[in-house]
């Protein structure tokens, strides 16, 4: 049973910074492809960024794309998403996502098998 656990959302003010963390707890996790997605009130879930199981090439969101980082730790079974410059239109429910062997449209949540629970972004101007 994959599970997916974030951590180290909250409440920031506008051009600040703040790290996500999405800890996963699978055996194999080199093998999946990790995505990050968010939703805000009122809004259907976006894509934020991704990251390759095999090629670790990263994907990003056109919103989020210079101030976000994606990265993982294969040793930690962890995926971060850095994130800087943080704007209000930044506040979400940030949600971790996972695929094993995945590598195809990673900006679709519906290519996903398995979600955290997700993590609130407050952005404050």
């Amino acid at each position: 049973q994959v599970q997916l656990v974030e951590s180290g959302g909250g409440l920031v003010q506008a051009g600040g910074s703040l790290r996500l963390s999405c800890a996963a707890s699978i055996e194999t996790f080199s093998t999946y492809t990790m995505g990050w997605f968010r939703q805000a009130p009122g809004k259907e879930r976006e894509f934020v960024a991704a990251i390759n199981w095999s090629s670790s090439n990263t994907y990003y969101g056109d919103v989020v794309k210079g101030r976000f980082t994606i990265s993982r730790d294969k040793a930690k079974n962890t995926v971060y998403l850095q994130m800087t410059s943080l704007k209000p239109e930044d506040t979400a429910v940030y949600y971790c996502a996972a695929r094993q062997y995945y590598s195809g449209n990673y900006y679709s949540e519906y290519e996903y098998d398995y979600w955290g629970q997700g993590t609130q972004v407050t952005v404050s101007s």
